[in-house]
């Protein structure tokens, strides 16, 4: 799976989510939002006028060898040819006293080249929902 650091992502990209997220399935478009000061870190934003935003990141800076096995249901309706058609981005949740975890076991994977996504649920992995984020 391709890290955003190989991936050209401006300031703002839009990605089309068709399914929407778990919770939020009737927004379908989010802005990706890339911030250096926030490296490795991005936000999924929805643009039209409402405040939500989700932090998200790169499996790789938790755990180095994420490695979610889609499905082939999943690898077709994104259209993904090769791994390094998909961006693979996952969801932080900030938790009180500063602790922070992010999950796993449904990661958003984005076609890298149509920008659009979908969360996939691992159901059939290990991967936590909860996953602790070091401190830096």
């Amino acid at each position: 799976m391709s890290s955003v650091a190989e991936i050209d992502i401006a300031k703002n990209v839009q990605v089309q989510l068709p399914l929407g997220l778990l919770g939020f399935e009737r927004i379908k478009t989010y802005s990706l939002i890339a911030k250096p000061d926030q490296e490795p870190f991005l936000w999924l934003s929805v643009p039209e006028g409402e405040d939500l935003a989700f932090l998200v990141v790169p499996p790789a800076v938790v755990m180095p060898d994420y490695a979610p096995n889609l499905s082939d249901d999943d690898v077709d309706f994104l259209e993904i040819r090769n791994p390094n058609d998909a961006l693979v981005l996952n969801i932080v949740t900030l938790r009180s006293g500063g602790a922070a975890t992010v999950n796993l076991k449904g990661p958003i994977v984005i076609n890298r080249h149509t920008m659009i996504g979908k969360q996939v649920v691992l159901s059939n992995s290990d991967y936590a929902i909860q996953h602790p984020i070091p401190s830096a």
